[in-house]
């Protein structure tokens, strides 16, 4: 299977959305064209590359011990990445066509910024601003450029400008200086004229060398017309301009420098020439220098978002688990945040065979299906993980089967959306696979949505698969080899204080205030353990009339 294909069938677009992993892409503060190439071409790490992925790890945890110990450098190369420009396709054509002066001054610009980003780094190491044992990782340490820097810059002045030096080439200095020498020469001819015209006929010629007279004026249009040293160049309609006549000298002066200005173009085609092949030359540790900007842009992404996100390293095991310690669904998280709510972490344990979450709505059985498989994306794209501690074994294909799940372009319901989606879910699952369902069959009828449900808990239960369902059905996780979890949810509540609350708060209020009562971690249930019933608590709580309440406890 190739790289495009590991891509596209071990997690589709769905589920990465439905996570929260896209969300967690998206907040990347990716500042190079280079890092953003890097990271959309982004692949899973997958069973059997554990050690690569260990070792990817090790190398963020290098950057991350290097942006804590040294904010100032790290400030510093993210203020270079900020000017960083992609000319990939520059570099790869400079060794086929002559390079302008413009590309030419953009490759300068580049190799100087690559060069100060590489100054920073090994200061940063001689200075032994982290303390891990291992040497900075050679996927971020750029190659040296200062010999191609040399070639662009003959002066050594190390500014980012640039320009077709006489030092690139004695020829170009030597037509240069012959050109000088005709324009001054040139120069001097045309003020001694100048000079002559002023003292003979009481004419100033302006810095140009030009005169401008009014039609109006007729009797000093006539008077220079009448003077041999100067000749009309253009009129319209209000004035005429005049300007000095060339003479003998000054005609050959001019073409001398006409001759020389096409002999420069040719010196100057051709030291651009040379250059562009000596950038040719350099092509590969450039392409590979602009690879492992995109790589270092990534990790400091990565890594400022784990410290402003309270993300930790999991630890990869060879064993097929998925163990979370107090994890934060980020989306989830960051809109309780924002309302300076209280955030509920969860933990979980989970191996191959199948696992039931059970729980009322408001429970936090969806989310937690979600932070399962964020910290699972997460983990396989070697992205920090928002938990306390997290110890994960890799997946072939990882998959969410959640809520609104309508085709309507094809005309199938809901329930008809998600049974293709299941289909399409197991059809291509494999060993070592995640499967998250939230729900299904919910929006159906409930004895057949039962029958369904318990049979695709059994189905899944024996399969080398990691499953983790949620549902709201009594007697689904009932099988001896189905682990069945519950959310705490309202079972430990203070009633009498929370219906204080509720009566003296406003009806947009009420809602709000069970959720901060929620308790959404997750405990272990007997096998006769019924579904908890907070949705008649919460409909009770809410208003909904006694009778009602009382009337829907006969049915249970």
């Amino acid at each position: 299977m190739n790289n495009l294909q590991n891509k596209i069938t071990f997690a589709n677009a769905k589920t990465k959305y439905e996570t929260g992993f896209d969300y967690v892409v998206n907040c990347m503060n990716i500042i190079t064209p280079f890092g953003r190439k890097a990271l959309n071409q982004m692949l899973p790490f997958l069973p059997g590359q554990e050690n690569l992925l260990r070792e990817e790890y090790q190398r963020l945890g290098f950057i991350l011990e290097f942006v804590k110990n040294a904010p100032k450098k790290t400030d510093a190369i993210i203020e270079i990445l900020k000017e960083v420009k992609d000319l990939s396709f520059t570099i790869q054509r400079s060794d086929k066509d002559a390079l302008s002066v413009v590309e030419l001054f953009e490759v300068k610009s580049l190799l100087l910024k690559m060069d100060k980003i590489l100054i920073i780094l090994k200061d940063a190491l001689a200075k032994k601003e982290t303390s891990t044992k291992i040497d900075f990782p050679k996927e971020y340490l750029l190659k040296d450029v200062t010999p191609l820097i040399k070639s662009l810059d003959p002066r050594n002045e190390g500014s980012e400008t640039f320009y077709l030096y006489d030092e690139f080439s004695d020829k170009l200095r030597e037509i240069r200086e012959r050109k000088r020498i005709a324009e001054a020469d040139l120069r001097k001819e045309q003020k001694e004229l100048k000079d002559i015209i002023k003292q003979k006929h009481g004419i100033e010629l302006s810095q140009r060398f030009d005169c401008i007279v009014s039609k109006a004026n007729a009797q000093q249009l006539k008077a220079l017309k009448e003077i041999p040293e100067l000749i009309q160049i253009s009129e319209d309609y209000i004035s005429v301009v005049f300007s000095l006549k060339n003479t003998a000298k000054m005609d050959g002066l001019f073409k001398e420098i006409e001759n020389a200005m096409e002999l420069i173009e040719a010196e100057e085609l051709a030291v651009r020439e040379k250059l562009s092949k000596e950038i040719g030359l350099c092509s590969g540790e450039l392409l590979e220098n602009c690879e492992k900007i995109g790589a270092l842009d990534v990790a400091i992404a990565k890594t400022l978002y784990a410290i402003n996100s309270s993300c930790t390293i999991p630890k990869i095991s060879d064993e097929y688990i998925l163990e979370i310690t107090d994890g934060r669904h980020i989306p989830a998280f960051d809109a309780v945040v924002s309302k300076n709510k209280k955030y509920c972490p969860v933990s979980i344990s989970l191996s191959s065979g199948t696992t039931c979450i059970s729980g009322a709505n408001m429970g936090g059985k969806t989310v937690t299906l979600k932070l399962v498989g964020l910290v699972a994306l997460l983990t396989q794209h070697a992205f920090f993980v928002p938990c306390e501690k997290a110890t994960l074994g890799l997946s072939n294909y990882v998959q969410m089967l959640i809520g609104d799940s309508q085709s309507l372009e094809r005309g199938l319901s809901s329930f008809g959306g998600e049974v293709e989606e299941l289909k399409e879910t197991l059809d291509n699952a494999k060993d070592r696979s995640l499967i998250l369902i939230d729900e299904i069959a919910s929006g159906t009828n409930p004895h057949e949505g039962f029958a369904l449900m318990k049979s695709i808990v059994d189905y899944l239960s024996d399969k080398p698969y990691i499953s983790l369902l949620t549902t709201h059905f009594d007697g689904v996780a009932s099988s001896e080899n189905v682990n069945n979890l519950q959310v705490i949810g309202l079972a430990n509540v203070d009633f009498d204080k929370l219906n204080y609350e509720i009566k003296n708060a406003d009806s947009a209020e009420r809602v709000s205030i069970i959720a901060s009562h929620m308790d959404y971690r997750l405990q272990n249930a007997k096998e006769d353990t019924k579904v908890p019933k907070d949705a008649l608590n919460i409909a009770k709580m809410l208003g909904i009339k006694e009778e009602i309440i009382e009337a829907a406890k006969k049915y249970l």
